[in-house]
């Protein structure tokens, strides 16, 4: 949002001011829609937590994401099947998904129209008071709805460091009870500690075990474990030249297979950003039908850069 430390960052250095030129004069990095393949919805800022580093500053506050409508969701998904483009997957993330009034009402509608699921949440109070209908639509639709955790460690100390205190509890309550009942579950956790993959692996591992979670925590796609986002830090921009240096493919992007959906406050309707990150910067707006967000996406972001190309991360399964 502006004022935030990434508007600060960019307005001390100057980097990440122009779409096509880093502050060198180096051509920018775009990226192209390969495939639209999968299509996320923000289904509001407003949380139940206000974590340290959350990167769309989600809280029990922020309502710059409104909560997204039924209504304003089901034509995307008529525009997917009518112009047959390639979506498989939806995924909703927010703020905390099972605040959205909509929510259970809009998952049994994405999948009643043929999707893959995936929903991010922190498994606390708000996704407990669904249980329910969460069983119910598991039962239904086991093979299509996959539901993933946010875990920043796999310590109560270092989790709720980020996350404040006493809620680590609720958490793991929550993440038992996804695992008890069978649902297809996928953990998030995050780098910022001394650690390396190999460590954090394990550590998540044991604690899995212990608690008798049924998560694989070698599998990269059963535990993501995603990059720090450091605003207060300097970041490098990407160019053209990057992808030969870096041996990095463009294609595998987030931004080359993914868009978002957002509701802005106060906006008549629904808009389609670039990207999961980067929810309030207009630059990234791309118009409000699926044709019209097949344009290209400039880098021009320090989160292009820490968490796409040179983090390697995806928020898609």
């Amino acid at each position: 949002m502006y004022g935030s430390p990434m508007d600060k960052l960019i307005e001390n250095t100057g980097k990440f001011s122009n779409p096509d030129f880093t502050l060198d004069g180096s051509p920018r990095a775009h990226v192209r829609l390969k495939n639209l393949e999968t299509l996320w919805f923000n289904t509001g800022t407003l949380c139940n937590l206000e974590c340290e580093n959350c990167y769309i500053e989600s809280s029990p506050k922020n309502d710059a994401l409104s909560y997204i409508r039924l209504d304003e969701v089901t034509p995307f998904f008529t525009e997917i099947k009518e112009k047959n483009i390639a979506v498989s997957e939806i995924g909703l993330t927010g703020g905390e998904p099972f605040m959205n009034p909509d929510i259970i009402k809009i998952l049994e509608t994405a999948l009643d129209f043929g999707f893959r699921i995936l929903v991010l949440t922190n498994a606390m109070r708000p996704m407990m008071r669904h249980q329910d209908a969460l069983i119910d639509l598991k039962n239904r639709y086991s093979d299509r709805l996959s539901i993933r955790v946010s875990m920043d460690h796999y310590t109560r100390e270092i989790h709720e460091k980020e996350r404040g205190n006493k809620s680590w509890e609720p958490m793991i309550k929550g993440l038992k009870w996804l695992s008890d009942n069978g649902f297809d579950i996928h953990v998030a956790g995050r780098t910022f500690t001394h650690e390396n993959e190999e460590e954090l692996r394990a550590g998540y591992a044991n604690l899995f075990a212990e608690l008798s979670i049924k998560v694989d925590a070698i599998d990269p796609h059963k535990l993501i474990l995603f990059p720090e986002m450091d605003l207060q830090k300097d970041v490098v921009e990407i160019t053209t030249a990057c992808w030969g240096i870096l041996n990095v493919n463009p294609e595998n992007m987030m931004c080359a297979t993914s868009r978002m959906v957002v509701k802005h406050k106060g906006a008549d309707r629904p808009a389609i950003m670039a990207c999961t990150l980067l929810a309030y910067d207009q630059q990234f707006n791309m118009g409000d039908t699926l044709s019209s967000a097949r344009q290209d996406v400039s880098l021009n972001h320090p989160f292009c850069s820490t968490f796409c190309v040179l983090g390697g991360a995806s928020c898609s399964n």
